[in-house]
């Protein structure tokens, strides 16, 4: 793979992956007359849960739902020049120009109306797009299995970078698919969120882990892992470093978690030998997901890896695909028990998504 770092017309960085031997070299420049954005990013405090919430009021005016003649994440042509200058690429990374969060943001005060209790701090870290392919139409699942390894080296190249920026304490890499979801550009692509904090999720997590370890003198997640195996009933995949399976408590309608048999805390921890692995195993998982409803399952990818500075003993890596569609045409919202309290109610059964997803 080679690896060509540059700059975009307001400074922003962009990085070409190119696994293609023909792939020319990138120097093209980006012609566009862009102004040097200035986010205006902060978090809060709330003080009831300890939760951070970004605030970032500039994103109001980000690209929505351009027609694919009109795609910002498109190769450049003559006339119409995009965020990506060159004329193809294999895949490519390149900062957001409307992110939730940025290294040049501006200091903040350090409470809300002078109020001790309402802590507030500058929403400093990176968001970063990761475009698959430059093909429009084609879909993650659509993949060669050559392509799907490059982006998992470009993932943990952008894993090792993030993580060493001043303040950052999580690197999150996802993909958004389908309308549903909240998709607003169409062309096949994920976000890397380099975090200023630890997700809650994450800290539940880690909780949970230590917890489990100092009990039993193991990780949790490798004892969970162990468990699904012995059981089969929610196993859907397998290969010889991975395993894809439904977990026992799956929240949502369609739910598969992919993890590693050896125990790392991120992307870029990830062997060779496993990075392959793990691309011949997540098309499988993505082709089955798309023949449970014979249609495009509109879907969340989310990468759950250890934070930079804690947890990189307890925590493992896994990635977690999940789906708000219950049936073939019929939604799953987040109604009252789940928005409100964040109980949530599935309406079919762990193992009756596992049966269903190994027979399609």
């Amino acid at each position: 793979m080679r690896r060509t770092a540059g700059k975009l017309a307001d400074g922003r960085e962009i990085i070409y992956f190119d696994d293609s031997a023909e792939a020319p070299p990138r120097v093209a420049v980006d012609t566009r007359d862009l102004p040097v954005t200035q986010p205006m990013s902060e978090v809060r405090l709330d003080p009831l849960t300890r939760e951070w919430v970004a605030m970032a009021a500039h994103r109001q005016t980000r690209t929505y739902k351009p027609p694919a003649d009109l795609c910002p994440l498109c190769p450049s042509t003559p006339g119409r020049p995009t965020e990506i200058p060159e004329a193809g690429y294999d895949v490519v990374v390149f900062e957001n120009r409307f992110p939730s969060l940025a290294q040049n943001v501006l200091d903040v005060p350090s409470t809300v109306d002078g109020e001790r209790l309402f802590a507030r701090a500058p929403g400093r870290g990176r968001c970063e797009v990761v475009c698959f392919t430059s093909d429009h139409n084609k879909s993650f699942g659509e993949l060669s299995p050559e392509r799907v390894r490059t982006v998992v080296d470009a993932w943990a190249d952008r894993v090792e970078f993030l993580s060493s920026l001043p303040g950052v304490e999580q690197v999150f890499p996802f993909e958004n698919r389908g309308e549903e979801i909240g998709v607003t550009l169409s062309h096949p692509h994920g976000q890397i969120y380099a975090y200023p904090f630890v997700t809650p999720r994450t800290e539940r997590m880690l909780e949970a882990a230590l917890e489990y370890y100092a009990a039993h003198g193991r990780p949790l997640f490798g004892d969970v892992l162990e468990a699904e195996l012995r059981a089969g009933a929610r196993v859907v995949e397998e290969s010889p470093h991975w395993v894809a399976f439904v977990p026992a408590a799956a929240r949502w309608p369609v739910e598969v978690v992919l993890a590693p048999r050896r125990q790392v805390p991120d992307l870029a921890a990830l062997s060779s030998v496993e990075r392959d692995d793990f691309a011949a195993l997540y098309l499988k998982v993505l082709h089955r997901l798309d023949a449970l409803y014979n249609r495009p399952l509109p879907y969340i990818a989310a990468w759950h890896q250890a934070p930079v500075n804690v947890g990189r003993e307890e925590l493992w890596l896994h990635l977690q695909v999940f789906s708000v569609l219950r049936t073939a045409d019929k939604l799953k919202y987040l109604a009252g028990s789940e928005s409100g309290e964040a109980v949530w109610i599935n309406d079919v059964t762990p193992e009756q998504i596992a049966d269903r997803l190994r027979t399609v």
